[in-house]
């Protein structure tokens, strides 16, 4: 009865700091996915504002510059969070793009300032890429580590339930917008209210996450004080990354590869797509996109419990199989189709596939890493694989659109989830004993007792603190 008791009562610590560590991660995601969803009302103040197509493409191609500071972005808040503890980091990353929010919100435009619009737009986006960049590691390692660990595939998948709810919120925003205020007024200055909404949202996070309990032991964050000794690489460097867990670095790229390019195509750059490649109205891909994504959003704790039960490699082999086969077939339907529902239909085909990756992917990673140098290592090998071709996905498909050349974005995508396929065959065992196991409790077996989230470490994160202090 007392393990029972015990058991309610990590589940409820874990529901707890879960809660908190998401919302966060819902209104960064916002933050960034508002610029996309509101690209087209906006445009015309800091672009080319005479051809919609090229105005289009010169506002993705600063969407996609922010991806350029995920990389630093997450080296800094994954160094931070191994030394520092993930609730510091997380704190800080939510701070950063609250000001961004605000200050998109105020920018002034070409009219006003001329090229320094531009300049500001890009610098306000460059300091959220580096937000985000840390968000996204920080939150993966928080949320793995703050889950129970039989049901760590079904609480580690509420990343993207925030994630993708993030963008709901980005897309219901469009809609009341829409139909309460005419064209030329959102045009004019109401694409400002959602970054404002943005910037209030994360003020209000930024308050929540100050009760978030830490998850890195003490142990870790003392031997991180301690100056460097010769020979040893402390907690959170670059050093102990490229020396000991280069490795689990490149298959965290490989698996993030494809399954980042698959995301943003379905979940992203399909409104535009839409909009000037199958020719179906603004208001109708909205609404597409709107209930395409919260079917999509429900069904991520459902591929998380999945994986609890049978393991984390077949969900993604189930993305990378059938990413190959269907993804030219689907995207190629879309392109000729003008009718909503089957639009509808296609997007959430493409989602369903997806899933397979997005519900358990911040998980694999997290596991690939021990506590005293996850955070770095998860946010840096996603933060790579997203900034090189998760992020361009925008960019090289406006690009093609205007080209007439949308085939070569199919190929693009399916070539992209094909590479990650690979790691995921090759790279990956299935139910294999992991550094989260070690440190708390095992997934499979229950013989292995769990313990507190940062109170256990692995033989070598334990040698690693001792080595520091001598």
């Amino acid at each position: 009865m007392s393990t029972q008791l015990s058991e309610s009562a990590q589940t409820r610590r874990a529901v707890s700091n879960i809660l908190k560590g998401s919302a966060g991660n819902l209104v960064e995601w916002y933050d960034l996915y508002v610029y996309t969803v509101f690209a087209a009302y906006f445009q015309s103040h800091f672009f080319n504002s005479e051809d919609e197509l090229q105005a289009g493409l010169e506002a993705m191609a600063v969407f996609s510059t922010s991806f350029l500071m995920r990389p630093i972005g997450a080296w800094f808040f994954g160094r931070y969070a191994d030394r520092k503890g993930r609730k510091a980091a997380l704190t800080l990353s939510v701070t950063l793009m609250s000001a961004g929010s605000f200050a998109i919100a105020i920018l002034p435009t070409t009219q006003q300032v001329g090229v320094w619009a531009l300049i500001l737009l890009i610098f306000v986006r460059l300091i959220q890429g580096f937000s985000v960049g840390g968000e996204y590691g920080t939150s993966a390692t928080y949320m793995s580590e703050a889950a129970t660990s039989k049901r760590r595939g079904f609480f580690s998948s509420f990343q993207y339930v925030t994630l993708i709810g993030g963008q709901m919120m980005a897309l219901l925003v469009l809609v009341i917008l829409q139909n309460t205020m005419d064209k030329s007024a959102l045009t004019e200055w109401g694409w400002r209210i959602p970054f404002a909404i943005g910037g209030v949202a994360a003020l209000v996070v930024l308050w929540l996450r100050r009760s978030m309990e830490e998850t890195v032991s003490e142990e870790q964050v003392e031997a991180a004080k301690v100056p460097a000794v010769a020979g040893v690489a402390q907690p959170g460097t670059m050093k102990l990354l490229f020396t000991q867990y280069w490795k689990p670095l490149l298959i965290c790229i490989g698996v993030t590869l494809g399954g980042t390019v698959a995301f943003y195509t379905y979940t992203n750059f399909i409104l535009k797509f839409m909009n000037d490649t199958s020719g179906i109205a603004k208001t109708d891909t909205s609404v597409i996109n709107f209930w395409a994504l919260f079917i999509f959003m429900l069904l991520q704790p459902v591929y998380g419990l999945i994986s609890d039960k049978v393991g984390r490699k077949p969900l993604l082999l189930w993305f990378g199989i059938t990413g190959l086969l269907f993804t030219w077939p689907l995207l190629s339907t879309l392109a000729g189709t003008k009718d909503p529902f089957t639009a509808f239909l296609l997007m959430m085909g493409g989602l369903l596939i997806v899933g397979g990756y997005t519900s358990i992917n911040a998980l694999v990673k997290a596991e690939l890493f021990p506590a005293s140098i996850r955070a770095l290592g998860v946010g840096l090998g996603y933060a790579i694989a997203n900034s090189l071709f998760g992020g361009t996905v925008p960019l090289i498909g406006a690009a093609l659109q205007k080209a007439g050349q949308v085939d070569l974005f199919f190929t693009y995508v399916t070539v992209a989830i094909g590479l990650s396929l690979l790691v995921y065959i090759f790279a990956l065992k299935n139910k294999k004993s992991t550094h989260l196991d070690h440190e708390q409790g095992h997934a499979w077996e229950p013989a292995v007792a769990p313990v507190s989230p940062g109170d256990g470490r692995l033989d070598d994160d334990k040698d690693l603190v001792d080595a520091s202090r001598r």
